[in-house]
């Protein structure tokens, strides 16, 4: 019988031969964890409630949703909410804008991407990852109030993982789930109450109620007060 080394089978606990040791699975689970530990740390370090923001990358400030998300973001930060985004431009940037300048704190969970997602200049305390996923689940647990303005497929993502989780009561703790946008939301909203819920039973009546639908950030602002988990 061969010896496994005469197999020319390579060591799974060694990095292949002539290859950078940061393209192995060790170290890519090595970086992982050390994502997830900074990651966890970094959000336990806050020292009041927070709120995260989401919404699409390319709006500008002349947009609407631009202008309501910085208005939303300065309302949280003279409620005393920290308030949470991507780091990224957009209407992260507008959240971030409008709580820094009202003198709050103002934070960024960002993605290191190929060609640079830049954080905005309104934040002023931030975390970078390189993985998706991990940055993805420091979104979910770093607040107990979510808002979702109009955005692209990662927008989407976001709100998606964020209503599985809090359904399936896999979030740490309760949350408040806020949808600003009544023209960009009301249909999909429609749908999931004629389609998956009415004619598909996939959902129940019970599951339309874990979000919120408004148009302003003065509504969000309301139900967020009279909803405090």
């Amino acid at each position: 019988m061969k010896n496994i080394k005469d197999l020319n089978i390579p060591d799974p606990e060694l990095p292949p031969m002539n290859e950078d040791f940061k393209k192995t699975f060790p170290w890519r689970i090595f970086k992982i964890m050390a994502e997830f530990i900074e990651g966890f740390e970094f959000i336990s370090s806050f020292k009041t409630k927070s709120a995260t923001v989401f919404g699409a990358t390319r709006f500008k400030e002349d947009n609407e949703y631009y202008k309501k998300a910085k208005k939303l973001g300065e309302l949280l930060s003279k409620e005393g909410y920290i308030v949470v985004s991507g780091g990224g431009p957009g209407i992260m940037e507008a959240a971030n804008r409008g709580a820094f300048e009202a003198g709050g704190e103002s934070v960024g969970i960002n993605i290191e991407l190929p060609e640079g997602q830049r954080t905005n200049q309104f934040v002023n305390k931030t975390v970078g990852f390189y993985y998706f996923f991990t940055r993805k689940v420091m979104m979910s647990f770093a607040s107990s109030v979510y808002i979702f303005f109009p955005g692209g497929f990662g927008t989407l993502d976001e709100f998606f993982e964020i209503i599985t989780l809090s359904q399936t009561k896999k979030l740490s703790h309760p949350v408040t789930i806020i949808v600003i946008g009544k023209e960009y939301w009301g249909p999909m909203i429609n749908w999931f109450e004629e389609e998956l819920c009415n004619r598909q039973k996939a959902i129940t009546k019970k599951d339309l109620k874990l979000f919120k639908l408004v148009d302003t950030p003065e509504e969000a602002m309301e139900y967020i007060k009279n909803n405090k988990k």
